[in-house]
């Protein structure tokens, strides 16, 4: 240690003078000198070093494995990096520790072995690199595509983990393709106009939308984020590429939906309108259809009231049968109204029995006699006696007399109206065939809409709901209403309900 007392103030001069922290050690690995530096980096006092074996400033940890490197460098010695390529730590006197950089010079002096140890605290720079180092592999990891080409060659000099997903293509397939060969929609002259706003490097980006091809011929569309960045003297150009096909998916989808909105608030506003209509219909129909029976039997009560005598009874009758028919009509129009709102509110309560055929059949065509015209004739089917079903008996009485009192209505005087019944096992078939006016070709897609009358029936007396409300119990049932028209030939309306049990005849009940 003599030897850099002689020399201390030469020493002091010298290694106070440079930046870098100075300790030298002796064969024995005995700290003979430090700078300030030194003492300032690992937080002692001048002086305070000197005479201290050096694993004072090396942690715990480390200093097996530091013993060793030291023993291994005396027997190679050369000016080197000391631990080159990995991590070397300190320690404070607080026993902080921290990241240094050592460089190692041998040298003698008056025939004595010293090290010199050039001293880097590298703590600010392991920080440095390690966000610069965490950024890297946030951008690598990144799902988005990013990629850095050469301004000029278009050249790719770097694409990171995420564009080599989603394309298909490795680093080393990218280092030889330029942005062109995943754009088949652009052109190089189109490319580089895209360029040219960023090209004076005045911090600009430039924005479009495209579609991207992948390795295996596949495409995708994509939002292109392009702006320059320096490497040196090279001129480079950053792409941030993001899919957006999920975002064109949820716009589709959106658009549909607003579509299907827009479609929906239409068809509401068409609803209105039609429900407006069937509301002015509704009032007309009342109207007329009320005023006219009242105003029969207005006339008939008045003039009943004039036949006094004896003898005038059959007048008197007469008069009395009108305002009884009258009344029944205005009773039926008034079920059919009745009958429409517990349809519409699904309030509406079927019972199912069994009954016997022939009886509701026999009901119908007695009070449908009752409108005959001159001439016209019902014929009765022959093949229903002793049969029963089980089904709804007001409803079974209502389809028919629905259709058998329309093909009365709209048929000429002296003309036949024939009703027919098929039986099978799991249904009943009625069939009224008749020689009336027929339904006009263009009016028979509406025949069952409510309050529709076919364009050769408006003068005739009717309200338009009878086959509307037929077809809603049928419906409700499983059953079925159709038919076969041709204008001034007649119509055939076929009525189907289905059966829960099978048909049977009362004879064979009485033989079980």
């Amino acid at each position: 240690m003599h030897v850099f007392e002689k020399n201390s103030n030469i020493f002091n001069l010298l290694s106070d003078a440079v930046s870098e922290g100075i300790l030298v050690i002796n064969r024995d690995k005995i700290i003979v000198a430090t700078n300030s530096r030194t003492d300032e980096m690992f937080g002692y006092e001048k002086n305070e070093l000197k005479g201290s074996l050096l694993n004072i400033l090396i942690p715990k940890s480390y200093h097996a494995e530091h013993e060793n490197h030291i023993n291994k460098y005396y027997k190679r010695k050369g000016r080197r990096r000391m631990a080159q390529g990995r991590n070397l730590f300190g320690v404070r006197k607080t026993g902080e520790e921290f990241p240094l950089e050592v460089g190692l010079n041998p040298f003698t002096l008056y025939d004595n072995t010293y090290v010199m140890a050039l001293i880097l605290d590298v703590t600010d720079r392991r920080l440095k690199e390690q966000e610069i180092s965490h950024l890297a592999q946030i951008l690598d990891e990144s799902l988005n595509e990013i990629y850095v080409f050469d301004a000029q060659t278009l050249r790719f000099t770097n694409v990171n983990y995420g564009a080599q997903k989603n394309t298909g293509y490795s680093m080393a397939e990218f280092k030889e393709l330029t942005p062109l060969d995943l754009k088949p929609e652009i052109t190089a002259t189109e490319f580089r106009k895209l360029l040219e706003p960023i090209a004076n490097k005045n911090g600009k980006k430039v924005k479009f939308d495209t579609i991207h091809r992948r390795k295996d011929g596949t495409t995708y569309p994509v939002e292109v984020h392009m702006q320059s960045s320096i490497k040196g003297k090279e001129n480079m150009v950053v792409a941030i590429i993001l899919d957006i096909t999920e975002r064109l998916d949820y716009t589709q989808k959106l658009e549909i939906k607003v579509e299907e909105r827009t479609k929906q608030l239409k068809n509401a506003l068409v609803k209105e309108r039609d429900l407006n209509e069937l509301k002015t219909k509704f009032l007309s129909l009342v109207s007329h259809e009320f005023k006219t029976p009242l105003s029969g039997i207005l006339t008939s009560a008045t003039l009943v009231g004039k036949y006094t005598d004896a003898g005038q009874q059959e007048k008197r009758d007469k008069h009395l049968n009108t305002i009884k028919g009258e009344v029944r009509h205005l009773n039926n129009i008034l079920n059919d109204f009745l009958s429409i709102e517990r349809l519409e509110t699904g309030k509406e309560i079927y019972r199912l029995t069994e009954f016997s055929l022939s009886k509701v059949v026999n009901e119908v065509i007695y009070n449908a006699n009752m409108i005959l015209k001159s001439g016209q004739k019902i014929d009765y089917p022959q093949n229903i006696d002793d049969v029963s079903i089980y089904q709804d008996e007001k409803i079974v009485t209502l389809a028919l007399t629905n259709i058998l009192y329309n093909a009365l209505k709209y048929s000429p005087e002296d003309t036949e109206i024939e009703l027919k019944v098929d039986l099978y096992a799991d249904k009943v078939v009625f069939h009224v065939i008749d020689q009336g006016i027929g339904i006009p070709h263009d009016d028979q897609k509406h025949i069952f809409e409510r309050y529709y009358r076919a364009e050769n029936v408006l003068l005739t007396q009717g309200t338009g709901i009878g086959l509307n409300i037929v077809k809603g119990h049928l419906e409700n049932l499983g059953g079925a209403i159709r038919f076969k028209s041709e204008e001034n030939k007649g119509s055939t309306f076929t009525v189907e309900f289905p059966l829960k049990n099978t048909v049977k005849k009362k004879r064979d009940q009485k033989s079980t």
